[in-house]
């Protein structure tokens, strides 16, 4: 038959104010007693002794029960002198922390507090610590992480920057400069682009069979001349001279408003006529409007007729009812009047305004050009289709295309190929932002603040790096510095484990007693 001393006593923490009160060790109402010893332990700790023990054991902790004998236990060494014949002390200290202990040990207080101390550690205390040492080191990493987010922004942002400056062949130190110089190297670029466009005769040829009118006339123009001005396609010759328009680059309103001298009296609108004719340039001296006086009856006039300084009338053209209209006799030559008449859209073979650039240079004319190749490209891609659909068929079929066997699939293929890599040429990233930046004067400041977009984007990624690799050293930190601090409650807590499971021991003959869900 088992001894009942061998049987354990096994309580569960959460269980453990309950049972203590059931078994009635301890009283139901404890909290207004506790909270008295509580005040007398404040008023206590007041006057102490310089001592490192009592220093070191009061230090980061809450004193309970055993502490409080812990204390007496050295007041003992520290007050022995006060001592009297009869082992009583005459020490104020002494006597407070004595009268502290046996008001713990009155009613089993003590045990009811450490009790609460140890249930409150076990669910609460250690659990709250461990999940903000948890969450300091997911905050920590989560900036590790950030940081590596933010280091692959960094590195595309960088390569974009790169490859923007790569593609505009500029360093990007003086943007204004570095424009203006790389504008310079436009004709060479179309020149290159242009190289293997003879290459393309053989498919213009095709294209242009059984049709009676010239097919791709711009295509043809630069297979045969090269990259001539707008002036020499329109006129079919050179121009004597080139009068190229000005390329303005405006980076900024300020810029804009500064560039505009009072000197500048010609007005250049930039347009071309319908026939490819120069842009119209009026200049303010050319006109001459004079000092017009509309006085009296003169300034309502309604017959078109107004007056000069001199009195003299100015005809307009209009019939006037006056009997004193003077007749224009319409057969007098014109050259006895000193006047020459310029060819239409030549300006004496002078290339002005859009007729001043070349074809690959000029808006319109670049656009026409691209549409002959893509219309040619459509052709080929159409040819071929009717040559893949023939050969699968193995019959005859109808055709729009006259001659179809002339060509097979893969010289079509190519041709296409050659159409293929000339437009990766005429196409490429750098022609197209210098072309933009020759012709569109806001261009210029859009790259510009593009680049500087980038480059500040690229200064703040940096700076939150830095930001959070400080916050995160710091997390680390505060997650370091908590480690001690959890130690010293886990070994509290098991204190109070050891002297509540040995205080209970002591009640029930010194069985066994386990308190289960403590600290690990």
């Amino acid at each position: 038959m088992m001894n009942e001393a061998d049987i354990p006593i096994d309580i569960h923490t959460l269980k453990l104010q309950d049972w203590l009160v059931s078994r009635r060790i301890v009283p139901k109402t404890i909290q207004r007693n506790i909270k008295e010893i509580r005040a007398k332990i404040s008023n206590a700790l007041e006057d102490m002794p310089a001592n490192d023990q009592l220093i070191k054991l009061l230090s980061g902790t809450n004193i309970n029960y055993y502490h409080c004998k812990d204390i007496v236990e050295i007041l003992k060494q520290t007050e022995k002198d006060t001592k009297g014949v009869f082992g009583t002390y005459g020490s104020k200290r002494m006597k407070d922390w004595q009268e502290i202990v046996r008001l713990y040990e009155r009613d089993n207080l003590y045990l009811a507090e450490a009790a609460q101390i140890y249930v409150r550690n076990v669910n609460y205390e250690v659990p709250g610590v461990r999940k903000q040492m948890t969450k300091l080191e997911q905050q920590s990493d989560e900036c590790v992480k950030r940081i590596q987010e933010l280091c692959k922004s960094e590195a595309q942002l960088l390569a974009e920057h790169a490859l923007l400056l790569q593609q505009l062949g500029v360093k990007g130190e003086n943007l204004n400069e570095e424009f203006v110089q790389i504008l310079n190297n436009l004709p060479e670029l179309y020149a290159n682009s242009i190289r293997d466009i003879g290459k393309l005769q053989e498919a213009i040829d095709l294209c242009s069979e059984g049709s009676n009118k010239l097919c791709f006339p711009i295509l043809r123009h630069l297979i045969e001349f090269g990259n001539t001005t707008v002036y020499q396609y329109v006129h079919k010759e050179a121009p004597l001279a080139i009068e190229e328009p000005p390329v303005k680059l405006n980076f900024s309103p300020a810029n804009l408003s500064a560039s505009v001298g009072a000197e500048d009296n010609v007005i250049d609108y930039g347009c071309a006529d319908d026939n490819g004719g120069t842009s119209s340039t009026v200049s303010a001296e050319m006109i001459d409007l004079g000092d017009f006086s509309l006085e009296g009856n003169n300034a309502s006039s309604v017959d078109g007729d107004v007056a000069g300084d001199n009195g003299e009338d100015i005809d307009w053209g209009i019939e006037s009812p006056t009997n004193n209209a003077v007749e224009i006799n319409f057969e007098i030559p014109i050259e006895e009047f000193g006047i020459v008449v310029e060819s239409a859209g030549m300006d004496g073979g002078i290339a002005k305004g859009e007729q001043a650039l070349t074809l690959l240079d000029s808006p319109s004319y670049r656009d026409r050009f691209l549409d002959e190749i893509y219309e040619l490209e459509a052709f080929l891609r159409m040819r071929l289709y009717e040559l893949n659909q023939l050969d699968s068929s193995g019959n005859v079929m109808f055709s729009l295309l006259d001659n179809i066997s002339t060509f097979d699939a893969e010289s079509i293929q190519k041709m296409l190929l050659n159409i293929e890599m000339i437009l990766t040429v005429v196409c490429n990233e750098q022609t197209h932002h210098l072309f933009q930046l020759k012709h569109s004067p806001k261009y210029a400041d859009l790259l510009a603040n593009k680049l500087k977009r980038m480059s500040k984007a690229v200064e703040k990624i940096r700076e939150t790096k830095e930001a959070l690799r400080t916050r995160s050293l710091d997390l680390k930190q505060q997650r370091m510095g908590l480690n001690p601090v959890l130690t010293e409650l886990v070994l509290q807590t098991k204190k109070l484990q050891l002297h509540i499971e040995n205080d209970i021991s002591k009640r029930y003959k010194n069985r066994v007693v386990n308190l289960m869900g403590g600290v690990n």
